[in-house]
């Protein structure tokens, strides 16, 4: 398998003598115009473009699938060069204040193909962890899916298939080509990565120099409940996982969000809520609140609205600095949080 030229920064290209500008060319076309094909990247010699493409692979997956959902998100199925599979979601939102109203799109990207964490509400992990994404299987993500909707990705998180933090050593090279106004000049603060809690992995990315956002999946406030929910409990409790996201908000002087699902009959009880304010208020950190996302195989069932009503009024009570109830997006496509699970038996029927 030949190397895939988006692994590399644009500025460490050395392709095959090309002069700068001819490099420049390229970056242009793949970071600029969202053109991946060496055929398409038309003011290169025919000469050029042959030799590069014996050498160089620019296109990291191919789609095979997009799913709308009646919300209009939709859901992305790639097939990556080794045929494994991975899912992302697009989603919209529109926003604004006194009349003035703008639409926003956000992609949920995808960091590894699976999962090893075994969060055990989530449909990622069911199968394992198959292998890590490359930097450009990363950014490719974001190109496309750019493509796709025709218009700039205003939102990035690191919410898709796998554990963003076990995957550093793709995510942050492909953060910087991310940020570099010749990359895809997305800002540090439109960018959330996501932790199931892998505390060391949380105080290297303070060392970041960016200010990306950091978001935790904490779903249990004492160590009993969010053991039943998320084995990485057992490796860093949550006394350790709140030391270190202290840590971080001193490093960075950054405000981070507490990610919440609500499960009936494990955590949704409201001596939960007590905690999870109190953990809210400790490290001064917003609340996500999501109500359970069905997932097939999994047994787990959404509280009905009032308890989560009460929970999130319960929250609200204990001094949470900001508290958010967040509905779901794409449920009906299988691309709400949890959700995204290969469905390699679903590919050959579409």
């Amino acid at each position: 398998m030949k190397p895939l030229l988006l692994d590399s920064p644009w500025d460490d290209w050395e392709l095959e003598g090309a002069p700068a500008y001819r490099v420049e060319q390229i970056r242009d076309w793949i970071f600029e115009k969202g053109i991946l094909d060496w055929e398409e990247m038309s003011n290169l010699p025919r000469s050029l473009r042959d030799e590069l493409a014996k050498i160089w692979d620019t296109i990291p997956m191919e789609q095979v699938r997009i799913q709308g959902s009646a919300d209009t998100t939709q859901k992305f199925l790639w097939r990556l060069r080794d045929e494994q599979l991975i899912e992302g979601v697009l989603i919209p939102a529109t926003t604004g204040t006194k009349g003035v109203r703008s639409s926003r799109l956000t992609l949920c990207v995808s960091t590894q193909v699976g999962c090893a964490l075994g969060c055990k509400f989530c449909a990622s992990g069911l199968d394992g962890l198959k292998r890590n994404l490359s930097t450009g299987e990363i950014i490719g993500q974001i190109l496309l899916a750019r493509k796709e909707a025709g218009r700039r990705i205003d939102n990035l998180v690191f919410m898709g298939m796998g554990e963003p933090l076990a995957n550093l050593r793709s995510v942050r090279p492909a953060l910087d080509q991310i940020l570099s106004p010749k990359g895809l000049g997305i800002g540090a603060r439109h960018i959330t990565l996501s932790t199931s809690g892998l505390v060391p992995k949380i105080l290297e990315l303070a060392k970041y120099p960016a200010q990306v956002r950091l978001a935790i999946s904490l779903h249990g406030g004492d160590n009993q409940t969010r053991e039943r929910i998320m084995p990485i409990n057992r490796t860093y409790p949550i006394e350790q996982l709140l030391e270190a996201c202290e840590r971080f908000i001193e490093e960075r002087k950054k405000m981070i969000t507490l990610e919440y699902i609500l499960i009936e009959g494990i955590n949704d009880d409201l001596a939960q809520a007590e905690l999870l304010a109190n953990h809210a208020r400790r490290l001064n950190a917003k609340v996500n609140l999501i109500p359970y996302n069905q997932v097939e195989g999994l047994e787990w069932k959404r509280p009905e609205l009032s308890q989560i009503r009460a929970f999130h009024k319960k929250v609200e009570e204990g001094n949470a600095p900001r508290v958010t109830l967040r509905m779901e997006k794409g449920h009906d496509i299988d691309a709400a949080c949890g959700q995204l699970r290969l469905r390699e038996s679903s590919v050959d029927a579409c």
